[in-house]
This record gives structure tokens, sequence and C-alpha cells, in this order.
């Protein structure tokens, strides 16, 4: 089963962050928090004060904190329970295999898995409700049959349980890491070793909780291990194969960016810039339309290996590149060669 802080923290909050500015005048935190966001009250920011979602440069803070220069200044706002019915919607899906016990899904880029503040509609479990209507697996009511997920943007292979004991079975799988889940990535810059491990606990970053980060004390974040393999070295960018040894969110994004190799068009871990290559116009032309091509991070779950709820016979999955991401490691391939000529 996905633990808390893998599904819920993004979605129980609502977040701000604000940095003082160096001539900032001292008043008290409350103030400055009313004054910088819109459609609040005062007793609305004191309540979230009160209940310990307020820091100051990571510190908690009080009411009557006075503001200085320069301070990092973040607020979460708790929203109500989320519980709203799950209307089924007629979404076309990319079905790999289904039987009476699970169903996989090839998942394409801009789908949500499951509901959430912010995507009440649109998401794999509105269009699985449609498409599977037994599928009425109460581990969550926003969540039936789910037991993992993929980011909004992440592209590929997904397990789906029709079935109480195929939920049991194939949570167990995960909680055991049995289950076998392999990505294809490109990122950013020449990969200097063919092979290798990255291991590194993973938590919510301090400054920014809409993302992960990698922390050097042990007694912070979560265990997180992943396996990599070069595929192609395309001179500026490479594509590798990723092996989860270890479920936590945007584990291969953040791990990929903790060793200097940012997944490619990942804005949220800054590989949406032109991190490696020359400052020629045609480069950054060509980069540029990549970008364009591919409006996403580069990842895609290409392979699925676990064991059947039914009768424990090992499965296999695997499904091609989507066309983006294709397209984009297509054009990279070419391009090199032409330079190379």
């Amino acid at each position: 089963m996905l633990s808390n802080d893998q599904m819920l923290d993004n979605e129980m909050y609502e977040h701000h962050f604000f940095e003082v500015e160096k001539n900032h005048d001292l008043i008290r935190i409350d103030k400055f928090l009313l004054l910088r966001i819109s459609n609040t009250t005062r007793t609305k920011i004191q309540k979230s004060i009160s209940a310990g979602n307020v820091f100051c440069n990571n510190s908690l803070v009080k009411s009557n904190y006075k503001v200085k220069p320069n301070d990092k200044i973040s607020i979460r706002f708790e929203y109500e329970p989320y519980n709203k019915e799950i209307i089924p919607e007629n979404i076309p899906l990319d079905v790999v295999f289904e039987d009476n016990d699970i169903v996989i899904i090839n998942k394409p880029s801009n789908m949500v898995v499951h509901p959430s503040y912010g995507h009440y509609s649109g998401t794999l479990i509105h269009a699985l409700l449609h498409r599977f209507k037994d599928i009425k697996v109460n581990n969550d009511n926003q969540r039936p049959g789910l037991v993992h997920r993929l980011d909004k943007n992440t592209t590929g292979l997904i397990v789906i349980a029709r079935n109480e004991d195929a939920l049991t079975y194939l949570s167990a799988q995960f909680a055991s890491r049995t289950i076998k889940r392999t990505y294809v990535a490109l990122v950013w810059g020449d990969v200097k070793e063919e092979k290798g491990t990255i291991t590194g606990n993973i938590g919510r970053n301090k400054k920014n909780r809409k993302i992960m980060t990698v922390f050097q004390d042990e007694n912070e974040g979560k265990h997180a291990v992943t396996h990599y393999e070069v595929l192609e070295r395309f001179r500026y960018v490479t594509l590798v194969k990723c092996h989860l040894e270890t479920g936590r969110t945007h584990q291969i994004r953040v791990h990929m960016k903790h060793i200097g190799h940012p997944l490619f068009n990942d804005n949220e871990y800054g590989g949406d810039k032109i991190l490696r290559g020359t400052t020629f116009s045609k480069y950054k032309q060509f980069v540029q339309n990549c970008f364009q091509i591919l409006p996403r991070q580069a990842l895609h779950a290409t392979n699925l290996s676990l064991r059947h709820p039914k009768n424990d016979e090992l499965v296999s999955f695997q499904v091609d590149l989507p066309a983006d991401l294709h397209n984009v490691v297509d054009r990279w391939r070419k391009y090199v060669y032409h330079q190379l000529q």
C-alpha cells in the first residue's frame, strides 16, 4: 500500500512560499502573510500557525513573530477531507492486459492517476471505473484498486487490482519489493559509468514541499535505491534504463538529479534548461524543438513483472517508448551522428 507521505502530502495542503525582501520592514508574520496571500483571512492564517503549518527558515513560528529581511517563509493551508463522488468518464485507455483479477494499463502523459484537489475529473481512476465497472475495491474511496502510481507526466505501465484478494496480494508484493519495475529515461549529461546504483534517503524538500530531495542524514527521509544502466549516449544527453529497488515519490527524477543528471525537460528538477552542450544558436534551437516535442520529463515505465494473484505465476509486461519520447531520442541520435560526420 502507498504510504501517506507518498500519496497525500501535496493533496492535503495548499502551499505558499515567500522570501522577505532585503529592505522589508519588521512586521508580524500573520500580517505579512495576509498582505501576500489573496482570498484569505487573518483567522485562517492564525489557524494555520496554531496547527504548526507556518515555518520561517525551516523553524516553526508563532503569530507574533516579526519577519526580517531575507527570511524564508512557508505556509500550508489544510484542505477539508477530499471525499467527492467519482463519476466514471468515458476516457480511452491503452489496456495491455486484463483478466478477472488485474488490469495492466499503459498510462499516457498528462493524466493524473487518482482524484485529488485540482484534479476532480479526467483521472485514470475515472476512466477505469467507466471501462471496468466491477473495480469497487475500497482500499480508499478515491483510489479503488490502486496499489502504486505514476506521476502525471510519466508514461507507462501501471497495475490495478480488480478485487480485494488481488489488492492484498499485490500490496504484499510491493511491500516486500518483489514486483520489478523498469523505466527508460533521457537524462542530461554523459553518464560516466555504464552501470551504477544510487542510494540516498528521499524526503520532501524543506523549502518546497512539492518536490523531493536526497538527505545526507540517514535519519531524514526514507531509504531509496535506484539501479541504472546506460543504453545509449548522445554526447550531451544519455538514455538510461532504471530499475527501482524501492518506490519513493519522484525517486528516479530526484536520484538522477542528485548525481548531476536531471531528466531531460523535467521542470520540477531543473531539466527544462540547456544543461549540457554548445553555445551555438542552432544547438539551442534544436534543444528547444525537442522540448516542444516532449513537453514533460523524459521518463517511461517500460517493464513490469509481478506474481499473478490467482496462481502466483510470474507474469511480465513490456511496452515501447511513447511517440514523443521516441521522436526526441531519435532526433538526438541523428544530431550526434551528423556532428560526427
